[in-house]
């Protein structure tokens, strides 16, 4: 699905609305010259299509699982990021019309995170609240969600955000440990319950439990095993993901050094005096010690390891998107016009990972633009191997005729524009909040880059995956 608001398709609502027009004459007015339409003018082409625009995004600082969140809940975490957003705007709560969050592995306590986390952040009870899933795409999915809501008109102000907590993933007894409570209940007699507890107590029952895992249901292969393949169908060595891996790490500790992860919050941990305000998975490592870790997922020859693969984060990140003109009236400057988007899905077998690739196409082609258009890229690095096997399949004739069915290959983004900040493999990856991050740090790379358009593109579970472009705010 792609929003289109008539400032990228050739003709777009224009075309709708004349054809809709007593003064259309179809003979004067060809679809030919509907195609002289500047696209990269993007001015707004019907009185009611409408430009929506990011404001502003920001989030938690992503630590890893186990580490100073790990008593604090879900909820918590998002909460932390709404009101970190609010304060930084003052913004106005009684604006707010909706709020969207997504989050991958759901507390059971709190199953729509986004109303828990709104009320706890003081935002307005009328202020209707929804949680969205799509695995790692979640939070992309609260962001096109508002942008349907504003571009019907259901809604002038969303706050969108996600977050993910892997230090407390919820557990489950089996089955039949289950089935037993369940029955405990309508057990009348004390011999009845003594005997469910006596099952209950077999070894066999107590200790047979579901763990979570990051693996497809429909095939039951872990995620890591699955890039562990598509790396060597690619013939994507160990080398270069190591190397990718020190590159993506390299860059984030120069960001944050540098000052320019500026959508990092602090965040005071209850019952402990210091505040968390920095990124705690970013370590530079050298070539000698990633290449001395065994392979994590097929061994002994695979080539995915913990050093060239995100890592279980904790974090949430939260954005308010509005229409321009509501922007405009309560006074703010937006940092980016929120354009094109579309979501892919591919064969979760074989191609789980490789969305991004034909994300990218099919976004671009939506817009109009080229890789001469676009001036900075932000990629979500699930692992360094997914990386470069999707710039691969970009840059492969076969792959690019037979499986996008395109007459020759696409070409890979420059290197020399990517993820220049560092990406998931060093700041981390919080499954339900990574999509906020993407849009903020592109629509802050743009401004500090002076770049008009910026691309972003994500894969995700079950062989899903999200292509966006945003355009600088005229400054």
């Amino acid at each position: 699905m792609a929003l289109c608001l008539g400032h990228l398709r050739q003709g777009g609502v224009a075309l709708a609305a004349l054809k809709r027009s007593p003064l259309f004459n179809s003979s004067s007015v060809s679809a030919m010259s509907l195609l002289t339409l500047d696209r990269r003018s993007f001015s707004q082409t019907a009185s009611h299509g409408k430009n929506i625009v990011l404001v502003d995004g920001v989030r938690t600082p992503f630590l890893t699982s186990g580490s100073d969140y790990k008593d604090m809940m879900p909820h918590d975490l998002q909460r932390e990021a709404l009101k970190g957003l609010l304060n930084k705007l003052n913004f106005p709560k009684d604006q707010i019309d909706a709020v969207i969050c997504g989050t991958v592995i759901m507390e059971v306590k709190t199953a729509n995170i986004a109303r828990e986390a709104a009320l706890s952040a003081g935002i307005p009870e009328k202020a209707p609240c929804h949680t969205v899933t799509l695995a790692c795409i979640s939070s992309n999915v609260a962001i096109t969600t508002g942008m349907g809501m504003i571009a019907t008109g259901a809604a002038d102000v969303v706050v969108c955000g996600g977050v993910e907590f892997m230090s407390d993933v919820p557990i489950r007894f089996s089955r039949k440990m289950r089935g037993l409570m369940m029955s405990m209940p309508k057990a009348k007699s004390l011999q009845k319950r003594l005997s469910i507890v006596s099952k209950m107590m077999s070894p066999k029952v107590l200790f047979d439990v579901d763990l979570p895992a990051v693996a497809e249901f429909s095939t039951n292969e872990t995620m890591g095993h699955s890039a562990d393949r598509l790396a060597a169908a690619f013939n994507v060595s160990r080398k270069e993901q190591d190397e990718f891996a020190i590159r993506s790490h390299s860059l984030a500790k120069k960001a944050q050094d540098e000052g320019k992860l500026s959508d990092v919050i602090p965040v005071k941990i209850p019952g402990k005096p210091v505040l968390i305000d920095k990124d705690n998975g970013i370590r530079v490592g050298t070539m000698e010690k990633l290449s001395s870790l065994k392979p994590a997922f097929i061994k002994p020859h695979g080539t995915i390891t913990a050093a060239n693969a995100s890592f279980l984060t904790d974090g949430a990140s939260a954005c308010v998107i509005m229409s321009e003109e509501k922007a405009l009236e309560l006074g703010y400057k937006p940092k980016a016009y929120l354009r094109e988007h579309c979501y892919v899905a591919l064969d979760p077998k074989d191609q789980l990972l490789l969305g991004p690739a034909s994300a990218t196409v099919k976004v671009m082609g939506q817009a109009g633009l080229t890789y001469k258009d676009i001036g900075v890229y932000e990629y979500h690095e699930a692992f360094a191997g997914q990386i470069l096997a999707n710039l691969k399949a970009l840059d492969c004739d076969w792959y690019c005729q037979h499986v996008m069915k395109r007459k020759e290959k696409f070409g890979p983004p420059p290197l020399d524009q990517f993820n220049l900040w560092g990406g998931s493999l060093s700041i981390g990856h919080p499954f339900g909040a990574t999509g906020v991050r993407l849009t903020t740090t592109a629509a802050n790379r743009m401004i500090a880059e002076d770049k008009q358009f910026g691309l972003i593109a994500a894969c995700a579970a079950g062989g899903h995956a999200f292509g966006g472009i945003l355009e600088r705010y005229p400054q």
